[in-house]
């Protein structure tokens, strides 16, 4: 009897020993796949077009606990972070965000661009080998096929062999088709005019998915022909400058752009439906139809990771009307965090509290209107392209016998007919530099790099390191101009942005969710990093044209 007790006593112990031996595999093994990747059920990537990191700080005692302040205080915030190329501009941004590298390696080197082969302007997302859907104009005829490298939604594809979904939507085509990569499932983007629907490509799609066609055939879109009125009494709007100045745009049909702005009054003179870009209600609605998106898509719904990028590009159009000193652009950014808020609240309860992944930056950021600046006593002002073009074409004629030797001069670059520099028996790197020396003592332009510079030395730092990171061999031009900080090629009203200047390469950059850490860095960032961060995270490939390295204190 003693010895069965002891054999009983002695089999529980081996019992207890596998048991824990068991659990202690499988902690190990759960452990060591934490360490290898974060399994999110979906990546949300935000991006806010033309959003300076001061909106961040400038607006904060007004935001809510749930938008900005949840991705700032519960996530990572890399407080100087830098587009490390230029033209900052929409097209290139999107596609830098995405691919973790540059336009010198990417090849989308500007919304347009003067394409050299054919002597044609091309546009970053258009493509004549697709048509329209969802609507009879050409409005549809897209395709991601100018970016050269794959994109971290590409690699995800790749990695969950399709089975992962990307879906990207935005206001902008640009906005919606670069981030979706080459695999995407669905890349949408809003055609106004007096349409008002979302839209795609036959890249992605013979027909529009019957929740698209839901959304766009509901009231919801008509909800926001209405008044533009501040969010919050507009005294208290301190962070921004007076609402009626000399500095701002006006809607066609406005003598004083002051709030509220009439919208219905307003709609026929401006582009109709088109006219909601331009205003917050083009990123409530861009919101709403990300949420249907999550619905209609089943995103985040079971352990195969989806992508979801949305960008907000009504902030830019905003911006451009208005300038980042305005009460509009305050408006428009405390509405949108509100709608960040909704947008999380559904995720929250779709997806489930740290179940999903976020991150949140810009496509570029934007400079003060030059003629406040200047009223402030601030070195800021206008670039007059006539006098320096009558001028310059005076110099061509003198010192070549003709102005032909230019075929074209756009996004701050020129571009040589080299046939007629061979003709001339001369070098081209030798007119490079002839050029660039006249064009230096234009007033306002304060640099010029010749393509041949950017061939043959290797920047790391500076203005020339920006330029070269935009500089694609292929597909760039011969001269590059750089204007004088503080000073654009631009109207007299409103801001912008393209310049490789601080005020323009500036911008936010967010973590949130599972498998991020909480804290921030002063450290600089690249927006190339983003990209092999998020790879990291989910333990995928890079992106195949990866200059950017992962932000190691952002991962948990």
């Amino acid at each position: 009897m003693r010895n069965r007790t002891l054999s009983l006593f002695s089999t529980g112990i081996l019992i207890l020993l596998l048991i824990n031996f068991s659990f202690a595999q499988k902690n190990s093994n759960d452990k060591e796949e934490q360490f290898l990747r974060t399994t999110p059920k979906l990546v949300v990537g935000i991006v806010v077009d033309q959003m300076r990191y001061d909106y961040i700080t400038r607006f904060w005692n007004h935001y809510g606990d749930d938008g900005f302040k949840r991705l700032v205080n519960d996530g990572f915030n890399c407080k100087n972070n830098h587009f490390n190329y230029a033209p900052t501009s929409t097209g290139p941004g999107h596609t830098s965000v995405y691919t973790g590298t540059t336009p010198a390696t990417h090849g989308i080197i500007g919304n347009d661009w003067y394409d050299k082969d054919s002597g044609q302007w091309v546009y970053c997302a258009s493509d004549d080998a697709y048509t329209s859907v969802g609507t009879t104009s050409d409005a549809g005829k897209m395709s991601p096929h100018r970016m050269n490298v794959t994109t971290i939604t590409d690699q995800l594809r790749l990695h969950t062999q399709m089975r992962g979904k990307t879906i990207a939507i935005a206001m902008k085509d640009r906005g919606a088709v670069l981030p979706g990569g080459h695999t995407a499932n669905g890349a949408y983007w809003f055609h106004g005019m007096d349409e008002g629907k979302w839209i795609t490509s036959s890249f992605y799609m013979a027909q529009l998915p019957k929740w698209v066609q839901d959304f766009n055939s509901s009231n919801k879109i008509e909800q926001y022909k209405k008044p533009w009125t501040t969010l919050k009494d507009i005294n208290t709007y301190l962070e921004s400058g007076s609402d009626n100045n000399a500095y701002e745009g006006l809607f066609t049909g406005e003598t004083m752009p002051i709030f509220p702005h009439d919208l219905p009054k307003l709609w026929e003179a401006n582009g109709k439906y088109d006219l909601l870009k331009a205003t917050p209600y083009g990123n409530s609605l861009t919101t709403d139809f990300a949420l249907a998106a999550l619905e209609g898509e089943n995103l985040g719904a079971d352990t195969t990771t989806d992508f979801l990028a949305i960008s907000f590009s009504s902030t830019d159009y905003v911006g451009h009307k208005y300038g980042v000193n305005a009460k509009e652009v305050q408006d428009v950014y405390l509405r949108l965090d509100e709608d960040l808020a909704r947008l999380f609240k559904a995720l929250d309860k779709k997806v489930g509290d740290d179940e999903y992944t976020v991150f949140l930056t810009a496509d570029h950021a934007a400079i003060n209107v030059p003629a406040y600046l200047s009223d402030q006593k601030i070195p800021a002002g206008y670039f007059e392209t006539e006098g320096m073009n009558a001028r310059f074409a005076e110099f061509l004629n003198y010192r070549f016998g003709t102005t032909d030797i230019v075929k074209n001069n756009s996004n701050y670059q020129l571009f040589l007919d080299h046939k007629i520099i061979q003709n001339l028996d001369m070098e081209v790197a030798e007119v490079q530099e002839i050029l660039a020396k006249e064009l230096l003592t234009y007033e306002h332009i304060e640099r010029v790099y010749t393509a041949h510079q950017m061939w043959q030395n290797e920047y790391t730092d500076g203005i020339p390191y920006i330029l070269q990171n935009g500089y694609n061999q292929k597909r760039s031009g011969d001269i590059l101009l750089v204007l004088q900080p503080g000073f654009i090629s631009y109207s007299k009203t409103g801001s912008t942005h393209g310049s490789p200047q601080i005020y323009d390469t500036h911008s936010p950059l967010l973590f949130y969710g599972k498998g991020i850490k909480k804290g921030s860095t002063v450290e600089r960032t690249e927006i190339p990093d983003i990209a092999p961060t998020i790879a990291s995270l989910l333990g995928i490939a890079f992106p195949n044209g990866t200059t950017g390295k992962p932000i190691a204190k952002v991962l948990e």
